[in-house]
């Protein structure tokens, strides 16, 4: 799954460019516009169920009572069928409503909106065969879905935006829009390809079941998803809620500051479309741990291997952190020029140096959500989470209508989002697991990381005197930052042989590797 995010977020962030090099700032303010929205009722719609699916599939599994993982997946896919088609069409009957009650600003964001509704459909189905795969822990799966399901949603939202943005400026963000649903078909029937092709495993899985389990009523296996989905459901309910306190108040504060309704649009832009799409690509890896954690924790609870839940998250925290920490440092030293160099303006730079900060809190607030809900305590990163956007809520509003913050201020909003989210998500697996950061492991790489950002930040100034091409010199200070924390974390010890050694075909030599250029104790 790691590896398809990447391949994910590289394919999002190509169209990323493109979109917002083709549509500007304004276009892509009206495509963010309409977006929260979409993510909402698709959380709405799916109510929690592919997290509460994964979850209870991995448990009866764990106790040899296959049928009833079975049994499990039947009934919220009935469910999610429902759910997802009334969603669908309360979007395309609602556009007009969200438009003519000013929640959505602007009125030329009405065309992404329809555009938008068909998708709420399509990855309801396709969010629920994924938490039944992953329950199984059979990530391949969804990561096929997702690359193919990337690849099909960029062409096509590149393909309409291209063929509509003639015809105006709404058109063309509606025509970006509109690649979610094709993508989102695809994805499906790629997962029902793998659902026939594992038949046979899953036919001597269920030859193994335990006869003398007693089969799950369905009024059982209701009440229990709605006990850990209804939960879950409503903290994804609160990420587009998130981005919908950035779409309710940021342009609102932002003309109360004294800015046209279209430089609003602009900066919110700027904002959501550029820097928060820079500041996700580096979690790319702790979505999926976190996703691969649900099922693993749920399945060691099960069992009663504690242990094994304690050492599953403390490797995921260290992989995570091992990618945030040099990722917001380097994003921030050098953020304009990398504004630059992938929108053609360095309008975005403030923006995405501020918001840089967020990818480490991010991750731990990711990491540690995964937990939790493997754990069984799906109520808690919601109530972290009301807690955080309340947090954010409050700042935005204030800080976004000082003149001398403007959408800065929204942007420091959202780190303090992240921020107080993953310190109460750290507080409470505290309380239950006794888990603890590695304090001295992070510490290494923040080191290795400030080394890092003295290289890129000196080596892309000493390079553009010289040969004056923003492009090369931000690609060659990147190059020579990420040489210097590789060979950083590994003199000071923050990665050590044992880390790498059980890396498939190449561990055992990196490991030799690593024990010669590091420094001894």
């Amino acid at each position: 799954m790691t590896v398809a995010g990447i391949i994910v977020k590289f394919i999002g962030a190509f169209s990323r460019i493109y979109l917002s090099r083709l549509l500007g700032g304004e276009g892509i303010g009206l495509y963010q516009m309409a977006y929260p929205i979409y993510l909402l009722c698709l959380s709405v719609s799916s109510a929690g169920l592919p997290v509460a699916i994964s979850i209870m599939v991995a448990e009866r599994n764990a106790v040899n009572d296959y049928f009833g993982g079975q049994k499990v997946f039947r009934i919220s896919l009935v469910t999610l069928v429902l759910t997802g088609l009334f969603f669908s069409l309360l979007l395309f009957f609602g556009a007009q409503w969200l438009v003519d009650s000013e929640i959505v600003r602007d009125q030329r964001a009405y065309w992404s909106l329809l555009a938008l509704s068909p998708a709420v459909f399509c990855a309801t189905l396709l969010a629920t065969l994924r938490g039944y795969f992953q329950g199984l822990q059979l990530m391949t799966p969804t990561a096929v879905s997702q690359i193919l399901e990337q690849v099909v949603r960029v062409v096509a939202m590149i393909l309409f935006a291209v063929v509509l943005l003639p015809y105006g400026l709404e058109y063309g963000a509606a025509g970006a829009t509109l690649g979610a649903a094709p993508g989102a078909f695809v994805g499906i029937l790629t997962l029902l390809v793998f659902y026939y092709m594992t038949r046979g495993w899953r036919n001597e899985l269920a030859s193994e079941q335990d006869p003398s389990i007693k089969p799950q009523s369905v009024k059982t296996i209701i009440k229990r998803l709605l006990v850990l989905a209804i939960p879950v459901s409503l903290a994804n309910i609160m990420l587009p809620i998130v981005s919908l306190i950035d779409l309710f108040i940021v342009p609102r504060r932002l003309e109360v500051a004294g800015f046209t309704i279209e430089q609003s649009t602009t900066f919110f832009g700027y904002l959501t479309g550029m820097a928060t799409a820079l500041v996700n690509m580096p979690t790319i890896v702790t979505a999926s741990l976190a996703a691969s954690l649900v099922p693993f924790v749920s399945e060691a609870i099960a069992q009663k291997r504690g242990d094994m839940v304690l050492k599953r998250t403390d490797t995921a925290m260290r992989l995570a952190n091992l990618i945030t920490i040099p990722s917001f440092v380097g994003m921030c030293v050098i953020a304009t020029p990398i504004s630059a160099m992938l929108y053609a303006t360095p309008d975005a730079g403030p923006c995405i140096a501020i918001m840089s900060f967020g990818i480490f809190l991010l991750g731990v607030q990711q990491v540690t959500t995964g937990v939790l809900q493997g754990m069984g305590k799906t109520a808690i990163p919601f109530l972290n989470m009301v807690a955080s956007a309340c947090c954010k809520m409050f700042l935005s509003w204030n800080l976004t209508a000082l003149p001398s913050w403007g959408v800065l201020g929204a942007a420091w909003a959202t780190n303090a989002d992240f921020g107080v989210a993953a310190i109460l998500n750290l507080i409470f697996l505290y309380k239950y697991r006794h888990y603890t950061m590695d304090i001295k492991h992070t510490v290494k790489l923040f080191i290795a990381a400030a080394v890092m950002g003295v290289v890129a930040y000196g080596s892309y100034h000493a390079l553009y005197s010289l040969i004056h091409s923003n492009t090369l010199s931000t690609l060659i200070a990147i190059a020579l930052g990420g040489v210097v924390y590789l060979v950083g974390i590994v003199l000071i010890r923050a990665v050590t042989p044992d880390d790498v050694r059980e890396i498939p075909k190449i561990g055992t030599r990196l490991a030799a590797i690593v024990e010669k250029m590091s420094f001894k104790k």
